[in-house]
């Protein structure tokens, strides 16, 4: 009896499954379909950044390559180029080196403009970079007031980039003039033993500079008096003919 019963349970779970299938089939299948699908394209898609990525490292390495080498009209525009079409990453450290490559060749209203720019887009570490070349390249043209405005973000005693900040208007104060007062910002970077060990060594020469102690280097030492011409021989005694 057990085995009757038994067949009789296989045979509906049989009907059923057939009439699920009959119900959803295609759907089932459409699924599976998307499914495969949707792998495919997440590989290719990979594929194409892949691909994407190191066409843009070596457009990247070849403008660094003219940059380094002083060709800034052709490195210019080809980190132009990467900046707008490269992938994230690439783009943003083209739009750096771009600004690099215009400030080197004297153009630094535009780097600076490009500098703002990638700081706007970017509160973390580039635009923070950004920012301190941006000050770099203004330190000895720009009003004091504008730089520590562009500066701000990163003066804040929290901010790991405080130190660096503080060097720029350290040598804007020195650049206009202001020797006291880049001695005593020069001389509290040195201090801080929280700075970088470099900028700390680079900061207290400036302020032992500024305060005097570099400099005094004694007198020149008079210069020693030609020795007095010989006097040339008689005429005629070169060939042993005595003077008259």
């Amino acid at each position: 009896m057990s085995d009757i019963f038994q067949e009789v349970e296989e045979e509906v779970r049989r009907e059923r499954v057939q009439k699920l299938w009959k119900q959803y089939g295609d759907y089932i299948i459409a699924g599976v379909a998307l499914i495969i699908i949707a792998i495919a394209g997440y590989e290719l898609w990979q594929r194409y950044q892949l691909n994407q990525q190191m066409k843009a490292s070596e457009t990247f390495f070849a403008a660094q390559q003219l940059a380094d080498s002083g060709n800034f009209s052709k490195a210019t525009p080809a980190f132009a180029v990467l900046a707008k079409d490269a992938p994230s990453g690439y783009a943003e450290m083209a739009r750096l080196s771009q600004a690099g490559a215009l400030a080197a060749a004297g153009q630094r209203l535009e780097a600076v403009a490009i500098y703002k720019s990638v700081a706007a887009d970017d509160s973390g570490p580039i635009g923070s970079v950004a920012l301190i070349r941006a000050g770099w390249a203004l330190a000895d043209s720009a009003p004091r007031a504008d730089i520590e405005k562009l500066l701000a973000p990163l003066t804040d005693p929290k901010s790991a980039w405080r130190f660096s900040a503080g060097e720029i208007l350290a040598y804007a104060d020195f650049h206009a003039g202001d020797l006291k007062k880049a001695q005593g910002e020069f001389q509290t970077i040195a201090d801080d033993k929280n700075a970088p060990d470099a900028m700390r060594r680079r900061t207290a020469a400036m302020a032992t500079f500024l305060k005097g102690g570099i400099g005094n280097y004694g007198t020149v030492p008079a210069p020693e008096k030609p020795a007095a011409p010989a006097t040339p021989p008689p005429a005629g005694a070169a060939n042993g003919t005595p003077p008259q």
